[in-house]
């Protein structure tokens, strides 16, 4: 995700600041991965020197002055050129899991029980995700739904692996 995008989209709701972007950014979109201060701050930088947004205020604080932020005409193109971009479809072809089963294949390890452990941690994501969908809003729903759907399709290639293990084996072993 593009965080100085979301922030920019966050921005066309009124002037903000920083803490005030972060706090929703994080109750939208970083339940898992909350942004830090630091990337807020580094990434409005970034805008300002694009001249994506602008310091529309600065008030003083407990600490340093806190600055206002608010997005530029050219902020709002920005963003809207980056909402109507398709995102690219990711294709895995090369991922940690098939170089891991390959690995233990070619060291002679039991890739089979990789394999099986893998089956187990995603069954386990996908009971803690079906319980959080259950007692999520509509957001959360469908975060969850997205994360749950594409572990399906893990689980799907990890039973495909398992069946072809043999095969696959002949086919990697020097």
């Amino acid at each position: 995700m593009s965080v100085g995008h979301t922030l920019l989209g966050l921005l066309e709701f009124g002037p903000r600041h920083g803490y005030d972007l972060k706090r929703e950014y994080d109750e939208r979109f970083g339940l898992d991965r909350p942004l830090r201060y630091g990337q807020v701050y580094s990434t409005l930088s970034r805008l300002l020197k694009g001249g994506l947004v602008v310091v529309d205020g600065v008030e003083p604080g407990g600490g340093p002055e806190r600055k206002r932020y608010a997005i530029t005409e050219a902020g709002v193109t920005d963003a809207q050129r980056w909402l109507a971009t398709p995102e690219k479809p990711e294709p895995y072809l090369q991922n940690t899991l098939y170089t891991k089963v390959v690995l233990a294949l070619l060291m002679d390890r039991p890739a089979a029980e990789l394999l099986d452990t893998q089956r187990a941690e995603h069954l386990r994501l996908m009971r803690e995700l079906t319980r959080r969908k259950t007692d999520g809003d509509l957001a959360d729903q469908l975060i969850c739904d997205h994360a749950l759907f594409h572990l399906e399709a893990d689980l799907r290639w990890l039973e495909l692996t398992t069946a072809r293990l043999d095969q696959l084996a002949e086919e990697v072993r020097p």
